[in-house]
């Protein structure tokens, strides 16, 4: 029988997909284009969920329900609140998006982004490999149908095949490499994978093998080379907002698998996967920086530079291990408020771009962006901090969100961690070549298009309000980077 305290973990995500039920059977009824009442209703929806998780993550306790496959910790709670808030931002960005692309004939697209939420609430709070796996597919799943929204845009549903085909890849990876676990422990169930890996297992080579299929599954996930070759095309075949949401909130979810499944399920044998993530992220640094110098689709280097920022991100694992798992927690705390801080600065850079597609052409080549202080300085002094900040120029949130990942190799006092250090500082000035080009041609190159930009005022206050928090965050990181912290040793 499941107890009370079960119920009490699962609260948000039973919440979460009551009312996705509920919202997909009452759009049914919905006459208005613009689908005016099931927006309402899912974003009270998503306010209501994120209040709750921002209420347990600030009790600070952990709950764990249903024989343990489940769990609620603060650093959980946190990013499936910072999750929720993300795809109500993405929502108000892409709203006037789709109705100008016929994309809310049907109210699909609150429904399966909500659907695609509950996947991420189960990645995160998943502490069982089965659980784990089920919330990731859920997510994939209603990403796929996503990104094939637009059922009659060639490019869309290309990208849509390509993401199923690799997506499927990646998941045939992770789940061969957690049954090789699950041979060598015995146990499926996070706790007893760690104490069984802890007390030694009889075929470490099976163990071993297992974990090199699990870390090559996650970096599929997260885009990082040479796993990466989806990200390019999805962020440039899918519709704009989609892709700003398979961009944004799922990284909060892959970092939450990451610490499941590697820092909770598998310290013990943090040398072998932690030589790997470095490897990863070095690779990542160069071929994503390099490869968006090429671009001319602002949409491609994007993707690019999210495959370079999640191998930054990647570095601060690493560098936590380098006085032991016991001691990593600033260094983890720090790859948390890197993603949580990346996930900030691209909702608006995105939002930017969404805000210029409205007038029936995709606004995503370098040329569509010349001239954009002329028509809006608001727009272009958003946009031209977002990118500062990608590029970790101070005093912009990205800049101290890189200079924390490079403290936490710098402490470590080892050579190999100090030259990893270095090469990151080296790849973030190749990097911010094309950031400062995109912004050379904001504000030095003659318009394209005179006409003046407008917004909804719900969107031009949330876009304004993202673009300063990206100043703020900056300037009094502090706070943030306490919470982070805080969260994950509860964790460790």
């Amino acid at each position: 029988m499941i107890d009370a305290v079960s119920w009490a973990t699962a609260t948000p995500e039973l919440l979460l997909l009551g009312m996705a039920c509920v919202i997909a059977l009452y759009d049914l009824f919905v006459d208005s284009p613009l689908r005016d009442s099931t927006y309402r209703l899912t974003q009270l929806t998503l306010a209501v969920v994120a209040a709750l998780e921002g209420y347990l993550a600030a009790s600070g306790q952990t709950l764990t329900g249903f024989g343990g496959m489940i769990v609620s910790d603060p650093m959980g709670a946190w990013l499936k609140c910072f999750a929720t808030l993300a795809l109500m931002v993405t929502l108000v960005y892409a709203r006037a998006y789709a109705a100008a692309r016929d994309m809310l004939r049907g109210g699909e697209l609150f429904t399966l982004s909500m659907f695609a939420l509950l996947g991420m609430f189960i990645m995160i709070s998943g502490h069982h490999f089965l659980v784990i796996y089920l919330g990731l597919e859920l997510l994939t799943l209603s990403s796929y149908a996503l990104v094939a929204l637009r059922r009659d845009e060639v490019r869309a549903t290309e990208a849509a095949m390509k993401y199923f085909v690799l997506g499927a890849l990646a998941s045939g990876f992770l789940l061969y490499g957690l049954s090789l676990v699950y041979g060598a422990t015995g146990s499926l169930h996070v706790p007893s994978v760690a104490q069984a890996v802890a007390t030694g297992v009889r075929e470490p080579l099976v163990l071993t093998l297992g974990v090199v299929f699990v870390v090559a599954g996650l970096a599929f996930k997260l885009g990082v080379v040479p796993f990466h070759m989806w990200v390019p095309d999805i962020y440039h075949g899918a519709p704009t907002a989609i892709t700003v949401l398979v961009g944004g909130a799922p990284k909060l979810a892959a970092f939450a698998i990451l610490v499941r499944l590697l820092a909770e399920a598998l310290p013990s044998v943090a040398a072998d996967w932690a030589s790997m993530l470095a490897v990863l992220a070095v690779l990542s640094l160069l071929v994503g920086n390099l490869a968006a110098v090429a671009q001319r689709n602002v949409k491609r280097m994007l993707a690019f530079s999210t495959i370079a920022q999640m191998g930054f991100m990647l570095l601060a694992l690493v560098g936590g291990l380098g006085k032991g798992a016991a001691a990593a927690g600033p260094a983890w705390g720090a790859a948390m408020f890197y993603v949580v801080t990346y996930v900030l600065t691209t909702l608006a850079t995105f939002g930017v771009m969404l805000l210029l597609t409205r007038a029936g052409f995709e606004s995503e080549e370098l040329e569509d962006f010349a001239g954009l202080n002329q028509r809006s300085p608001l727009y272009a002094g958003v946009m031209a901090a977002c990118l500062f900040s990608l590029a970790g120029v101070p005093p912009l949130v990205g800049f101290y969100a890189k200079l924390a990942v490079l403290q936490a190799l710098l402490e470590v006092g080892q050579g190999a961690y100090v030259g990893l250090a270095v090469f990151a500082v080296l790849a973030s000035l190749v990097g911010a070549f094309y950031y400062l080009r995109l912004v050379k041609v904001m504000y030095f190159d003659a318009p394209v298009q005179t006409a003046p930009i407008e917004a909804p005022p719900a969107m031009r206050a949330v876009l304004s309000l993202n673009g300063a928090l990206v100043l703020v965050l900056g300037m009094v990181p502090g706070g943030l980077m306490a919470l982070c912290v805080q969260a994950v040793r509860a964790v460790l």
